[in-house]
């Protein structure tokens, strides 16, 4: 794939790069290993203040960032600027955070001395997607560079503008060059970047198929690999749960960033007594969104990010309905220039149907009844992906056996599944392993050294 920028509402090629040469990434990765010998060694307090300056950056400067993500990805510009103003919040989190969550952890052994000390690994590859192209590369830097770290991003190709200025941003801030560099280089370069001795452990936010690549690379070098994958998250509505509420908030979580989120709900489960009715208010407000020009503030729904990703809709949705689903509203393109598709409501979903086995990254959403709360578990667990999950109840029984049940990382009831600075973040089964954000993020990507002094 080339890497350029296409706006995706109109497919006019805004601007193109050349790949970097050999020579200009071997000039990178000596920078980086070099910079790293003496950035480890930088004291918190300083790091501190690189960090909070740049949280200040994004904060004074969220919507000339957010024009930049609107036109290479297509989310809404309101979207936009609350992503970058999230990264500022993940900056300062870390800035504040970081040498506590780092601090030396004494262990009762009965020895002198005896504690764990969290130290940097050393240059770490990201490669990022382009659904999120702030927030996906700000929660692994800001921790990462808190921790001594130094960074190497690969974006996604269709963003090269936002990883140019993520870059720029860290620069800006104070932090030495060479502490965070981008690499504009397609997708054939990552294994041979991962191969590089230089390069000691990876971090991927994408899909299955790129995660199994990087994850076999670390993997035969015996390296450090953090996957954040695809998802398929059930998003459950009880009985008892506020009809109204449940099914306003079921449209948001389906339709955030266009459709296009790993943690967007995307198999909606509903209890039979409620089912229809469930369903009709569903389809009518998912019938009612606005589909438009990404840069209008009223707009809801903006274009997908690529005409690919049209064509995967249109091949998905059509496979499930001839196995015997059922369209509510939308199922189809709609005609116009750029990569829309209408918000979409699919119901007596086959089991063998795209709909019911697929992540389905765009705005469709697919519905199935459940006889009971065991039923409704069974449905949400019959999945390869295990990222989040939400559940709507008032009932405190049902809230318990969610919270131990569902096949998840992330359980969130009665509210859409969300990242969060403060909470970790990832999944289990197919939709990855390791942690993002927290505590836990931090010391990811981290020497985790056990200390023992005896009296000699």
């Amino acid at each position: 794939m080339a890497i350029a920028t296409i706006n995706p509402a109109t497919g006019q090629v805004i601007k193109s790069f050349e790949p970097l040469s050999s020579a200009a990434i071997e000039a990178k990765l000596q920078k980086a290993t070099e910079t790293f010998a003496t950035y480890r060694n930088v004291p918190f307090r300083q790091r501190a203040q690189w960090m909070l300056a740049a949280a200040a950056i994004l904060e004074n400067e969220k919507e000339a960032f957010a024009k930049v993500m609107t036109t290479e990805m297509g989310k809404t510009l309101r979207s936009a600027v609350d992503e970058a103003a999230k990264c500022a919040w993940v900056c300062r989190y870390y800035a504040e955070n970081a040498e506590k969550f780092l601090a030396d952890e004494a262990v009762e052994t009965g020895a002198k001395q005896s504690y764990i000390r969290y130290q940097p690994l050393g240059p770490v590859l990201a490669v990022m997607p382009w659904n999120f192209p702030f927030w996906q590369v700000l929660r692994f830097a800001a921790p990462a560079l808190m921790a001594g770290n130094v960074g190497l991003l690969k974006h996604a190709s269709i963003v090269p503008q936002s990883a140019l200025l993520i870059e720029d941003l860290f620069r800006r801030a104070g932090f030495p060059d060479g502490a965070f560099q981008t690499l504009l280089v397609g997708s054939r370069e990552v294994d041979k970047i991962l191969g590089d001795p230089r390069v000691m452990a990876a971090t991927l936010t994408g899909s299955e198929q790129a995660g199994i690549e990087v994850g076999i690379g670390a993997a035969k070098r015996i390296k450090k690999v953090v996957l954040e994958l695809g998802g398929s998250d059930p998003f459950i509505v009880m009985p008892s749960a506020n009809l109204e509420t449940a099914t306003s908030m079921a449209v948001k979580a389906r339709i955030f960033n266009n459709g296009q989120s790993c943690i967007a709900a995307k198999r909606f489960i509903v209890a039979e007594s409620i089912g229809e009715r469930f369903e009709k208010l569903f389809a009518q407000k998912m019938a009612a969104l606005k589909v438009g020009d990404p840069f209008d503030e009223s707009t809801e729904v903006g274009p997908l990010s690529t005409p690919q990703g049209v064509e995967d809709l249109v091949r998905d949705v059509r496979s499930s309905v001839e196995a015997g689903a059922k369209i509510l509203t939308g199922g189809k393109r709609l005609d116009r220039p750029g990569n829309f598709y209408a918000p979409t409501v699919l119901v007596n979903i086959p089991r063998d149907s795209p709909a019911y086995r697929e992540e389905m990254f765009g705005p469709v959403a697919s519905v199935f009844h459940a006889k009971n709360i065991d039923d409704a578990i069974r449905i949400a667990n019959d999945s390869r992906f295990g990222l989040g999950a939400s559940a709507w109840t008032n009932d405190a029984a049902e809230q318990r056996k969610f919270i131990n049940e569902l096949d998840a990382g992330m359980v969130f009831i009665n509210k859409m599944v969300a990242s969060d600075p403060r909470i970790p973040f990832g999944g289990v089964k197919w939709s990855g392993h390791g942690r993002e954000l927290g505590a836990w993020g931090i010391r990811e990507f981290t020497n985790v050294k056990t200390v023992w002094v005896e009296q000699g």
